[in-house]
């Protein structure tokens, strides 16, 4: 039997990961304030893995299914650059699959549209479309 995460350790998990992320992020994204949501589908060892995110003010928030059956959601910190935006985030999820890492890029399309690509160690790899307002 494996030993339960205390809520305390992930809280502080989170706010650590989030205040260095901050500290390192020395280009602020442009004031979006518009959310620019986006749908992922991946897979990892077999199963199919879907999310659903939204970002806005280079943070972003996003739920998701991955393999067993294990939901969860993650924080992310996104880097804005001219055309594309590098992203690292943090999550927890569930069936005992506990605190999730990930990161990747989103890329503008066309002024409307976004693509992305990342890795989430629960989701596996993943392919994303956004939209812009």
């Amino acid at each position: 039997m494996k030993p339960a995460i205390k809520p305390l350790f992930i809280i502080k998990t989170l706010i650590t990961s989030l205040s260095l992320l901050t500290l390192l992020n020395s280009h602020q994204a442009s004031a979006q304030i518009v959310p620019q949501p986006w749908v992922s589908v991946g897979g990892k060892d077999g199963d199919v893995t879907y999310a659903v995110g939204a970002k806005a003010l280079s943070l972003g928030f996003e739920v998701g299914t991955g393999e067993d059956g294990a939901t969860g959601a993650d924080i992310l910190k996104f880097l804005k650059f001219p055309v594309i935006s590098p992203y690292v985030g943090v999550g927890y999820y569930s069936e005992d699959k506990g605190v999730a890492v990930s990161g990747g890029v989103h890329a503008n399309a066309t002024k409307n549209i976004f693509l992305g690509a990342g890795y989430h160690s629960i989701r596996g790899f993943n392919g994303q479309l956004g939209i812009k307002f």
